[in-house]
C-alpha cells in the first residue's frame, strides 16, 4: 500500500492486537507490516490453546469429549499433568468450541505474542515455545492497573464507600482479614451466599466480603450492589458478625489487597486478581467461576504451588439454575487454611511476589523482553 505521508513522517512499525481481534492481522497485512498479539491471560494457557487446537486439527480429536472426563493431559506448557474436565468450558462446549479453534488457528499467524505474565512464574511455560512450532513469545508483565480506584471512585458516593473501607481496615490487626471478590461479574444465588455467610461465621476470621447481587436469570449483565445485604443473609448474620467483619458490594480491590490488614484472598481467579495477589504477597484461596478461571486455580494450585483449594473446578454459568452449591464446611476450611498458610507456601509467595515486582525493574527480566519485542518489530518492517 502506498503511503502519501512525506518521508518525514513516523513510519508504521506493526499492530498490537487484543487477543480477541485477531482478524484485524488482516488489516495489518494490507498496510504491509506484522502484528503482534496481546494476550491477557497465563503463558501456560496461551500453551493450551495451542495443544487443544492441534490435538482437535491434526489428530482429529474432539476436546468436548473431555468434559467431566477423568483424563489427565501431558501438555508441553505445564511441568504437571492437567486434568481434561478444568479445560474452559468454551472448549468443552460444542456451540463456543468452533469459534475458539479459529481465534487460535489466528494465534499463529502472529509475528510475536506478548503475554501479560513474567518469566520467573511461568519460565516452563515459555520455555515450551521455544522449539520453533510457534510465534515467538515475550512476557512482558505483569501489567497491573496499580492506580486503578483514581478511576474507579468517581462519584461522591464511591469515594465514600472507599473511604468507609480503607477506615475499617486501619482498624483491624495485621494479615487478620480476609478478602473475598469474585470479579466484576461474580455473583451467588441465595442459597450460596448464605452457605459463604455460615462458613466465614464458623470460620472465626475477620473478613471484608464483597457481595453482588447476581442479574436476572439467563441475563449477560454485571451484578449490581445489593440494597439492603440482609434480605439474603442468614438472620442475625450481621450482628453476630459486626466486630469482626464487613459486607461491602464495589470493592477498590488494588487499595484492598495493598491494605497491611489483608491476610487472604477467596478469588474467582480472574488472570489480573491472580497477578495482583502475587504482586502484593496475599495468598489465594480458589473457587473459579468462568472463562480460563478453572486453568488458573490448577495453576496456582499444582503448578506454582502458592494457593488454597477451596474449589478448583467450580463452574458457574449464565443460567444459575443448576449450580453446585460449595458447603459451609468447605468454605470454613478453606478459609481456615488459606489464614493459617503453611510456611513453605507463603515463603514462594514472598519469593515470586519479589520476583514480580523486579521483572519491571530497568534490566529486570520483563524489561529485557519488551525490549525485544521493539527490536524484532523493527526488524520485522517490509
Amino acid at each position: 500500500m502506498e503511503s502519501e505521508s512525506s518521508p518525514d513522517s513516523p513510519r508504521l512499525a506493526g499492530f498490537v492486537l487484543d487477543m480477541f481481534s485477531t482478524s484485524i492481522i488482516d488489516v495489518a497485512n494490507e498496510f504491509g507490516v506484522p502484528s503482534y498479539i496481546f494476550f491477557t491471560s497465563a503463558a501456560a494457557f496461551l500453551g493450551t490453546t495451542f495443544y487443544i487446537q492441534a490435538l482437535h486439527d491434526e489428530q482429529k480429536v474432539d476436546p468436548t469429549e473431555f468434559k467431566n472426563s477423568d483424563v489427565e493431559m501431558v501438555m508441553p506448557c505445564l511441568a504437571s499433568p492437567f486434568p481434561a474436565k478444568v479445560l474452559p468450558s468454551s472448549v468443552l462446549g460444542k456451540d463456543l468450541l468452533p469459534h475458539f479453534l479459529r481465534l487460535f488457528r489466528r494465534f499463529r499467524e502472529a509475528k510475536g505474542i506478548m503475554v501479560n505474565t513474567f518469566y520467573e512464574l511461568e519460565s516452563h511455560a515459555i520455555n515450551s515455545f521455544s522449539d520453533g512450532n510457534y510465534p515467538p513469545v515475550y512476557p512482558v508483565g505483569p501489567l497491573l492497573n496499580l492506580n486503578g480506584h483514581e478511576h474507579d471512585v468517581v462519584s461522591d458516593s464511591r469515594k465514600d464507600i472507599h473511604r468507609d473501607i480503607m477506615q475499617w481496615l486501619d482498624h483491624q490487626p495485621s494479615s487478620s482479614v480476609v478478602y473475598l471478590c469474585f470479579g466484576s461479574m461474580g455473583s451467588f444465588g441465595v442459597e450460596q451466599v448464605k452457605e459463604i455467610a455460615c462458613g466465614l461465621e464458623q470460620s472465626g476470621h475477620r473478613f471484608l466480603w464483597s457481595l453482588r447481587q447476581p442479574p436476572p436469570n439467563g441475563k449477560m449483565e454485571a451484578p449490581s450492589d445489593y440494597v439492603n445485604p440482609a434480605e439474603v443473609l442468614p438472620e442475625g448474620f450481621l450482628d453476630r458478625t459486626s466486630e469482626i467483619g464487613k459486607i461491602i458490594g464495589w470493592a477498590p480491590q488494588v487499595d484492598i489487597l495493598a491494605h497491611p490488614s489483608i491476610g487472604g484472598f477467596v478469588s474467582h481467579c480472574g488472570w489480573n486478581s491472580t497477578l495482583e495477589s502475587i504482586w502484593f504477597d496475599v495468598p489465594i484461596a480458589t473457587w473459579p467461576m468462568h472463562a480460563e478461571q478453572q486453568f488458573n486455580a490448577f495453576l496456582m494450585i499444582v503448578e506454582f504451588g502458592i494457593a488454597i483449594e477451596i474449589q478448583m473446578n467450580y463452574r458457574k454459568e449464565i443460567n444459575m439454575d443448576g449450580c453446585e452449591i460449595v458447603s459451609a464446611e468447605e468454605i470454613e476450611k478453606g478459609i481456615r487454611c488459606l489464614m493459617e498458610i503453611d510456611i513453605k507456601k507463603k515463603e514462594k509467595l514472598k519469593e515470586i511476589s519479589e520476583k514480580s515486582r523486579e521483572a519491571l525493574m530497568k534490566d529486570g527480566s520483563s524489561y529485557i523482553w519488551l525490549d525485544r519485542v521493539v527490536q524484532d518489530m523493527i526488524g520485522n518492517m517490509t
